[in-house]
């Protein structure tokens, strides 16, 4: 068994624990950083690399509650962009020691703008500068961010929640039971990937999604790059179908992420239409019909809008199944370390270092 794939494997337990950690200890955390973000004028929610990814999780929840938030890239809004005052950031990092996220440290001190830090480092830059830390409190991964994405998206989540008021005692039992439902689906998620044709060592994939599974395609497009070694492209499925579209062809594979009542009749046509050209098409979601697709996952019953949390993990063993495949080792890295502390060139691993 490969590290990544344990690492996917002991994640839904893992995610337990940073859930109860966030409903015990650390709910006074939360509250405190609630309470700071809803006396800001502007709210940035940002990260770097899969820790941006899951700040698309996280400003799903918000915007779905009718809160405005601006997600930014950390490096983009480190160069690109001057924060106003009284303005909030939600810093989502594993480490917290990644050369843009210390910089952003300094750019909101120096701006006057609170700093709400979500990580797993609590003696990190990040988490003792930060006007409020909210713990991960889960394992780290041997390299690839798997556990750590979706723990950095579950915790900004509950904040989100707090802040929308909807961090309920309901939410976290619907959580935890989504979660011990992902365990057991592990086994079965993998026989389906054995052999399936919808694999194919050098094949286009294309990763579709609408609202916070779009922070699962994103994800899953890193996965390919970083594990498998394969070149992917991710799109909103919406936006696919305006000009790329194009590049459909019978050697085109798609994932198909469908949200459990939101646009369902509109991507399941979708799907049987890149099906009538040849396209092979995994299906991501809830109440799936089987035949809808050459591939489908079915993932657990979720709390509304938070299927996000479980409906990455199919990806996550399909790019794991798929390095395997092809034969690249998908536990060493090439090319970046562990931390990013600079920010020119191609990284390795001879500086990489554990935070």
């Amino acid at each position: 068994m490969t590290k990544l794939l344990e690492n996917i494997c002991a994640q839904p337990g893992e995610l337990g624990k940073s859930l109860s950690h966030s409903f015990g200890p650390g709910r006074d955390a939360l509250k405190q950083a609630a309470e700071l973000i809803a006396d800001a004028r502007q709210i940035y929610i940002t990260g770097i690399g899969s820790s941006w990814h899951a700040g698309m999780a996280v400003a799903s929840l918000f915007e779905y509650e009718g809160v405005p938030v601006l997600l930014k890239d950390a490096s983009e809004l480190l160069h690109f962009a001057r924060l106003p005052e009284q303005s909030a950031l939600i810093i989502l990092s594993r480490s917290g020691m990644s050369v843009e996220v210390v910089s952003l440290v300094e750019n909101a001190e120096a701006a006057g703008a609170t700093v709400i830090g979500v990580t797993n480092t609590p003696d990190s830059r990040l988490a003792t500068r930060a006007d409020v830390t909210l713990r991960v409190e889960a394992a780290f991964d041997h390299h690839i961010s798997v556990t750590m994405y979706s723990a950095l998206a579950l915790v900004g989540g509950l904040l989100a929640a707090a802040v929308t008021g909807t961090l309920t005692d309901r939410l976290h039992r619907d959580l935890q039971k989504a979660l011990e439902d992902a365990q057991k689906a592990l086994g079965p998620w993998q026989k389906r990937l054995q052999g399936h044709p919808w694999f194919a060592q050098e094949a286009s994939a294309y990763f579709l999604a609408r609202g916070g599974s779009l922070a699962s395609a994103h994800e899953a497009r890193m996965l390919w790059e970083e594990g498998a070694k394969a070149p992917a492209s991710v799109l909103s499925t919406g936006g696919f179908r305006h000009g790329s579209q194009e590049i459909v062809r019978p050697d085109l594979r798609v994932a198909l992420w469908l949200d459990v009542a939101r646009m369902r009749h509109e991507d399941l046509a979708l799907a049987a239409d890149l099906r009538h050209r040849g396209v092979k098409v995994a299906l991501i979601g809830q109440n799936l019909p089987g035949d809808a697709a050459d591939l489908v996952f079915e993932v657990p019953a979720a709390p509304d809008r938070w299927q996000f949390l479980t409906d990455v993990i199919p990806a996550q063993l399909a790019a794991e199944y798929l390095a395997r495949l092809r034969g690249v080792d998908c536990d060493n890295l090439k090319y970046r370390p562990y931390i990013i502390d600079s920010e020119g060139g191609l990284s390795y691993p001879g500086l990489a270092r554990r935070g």
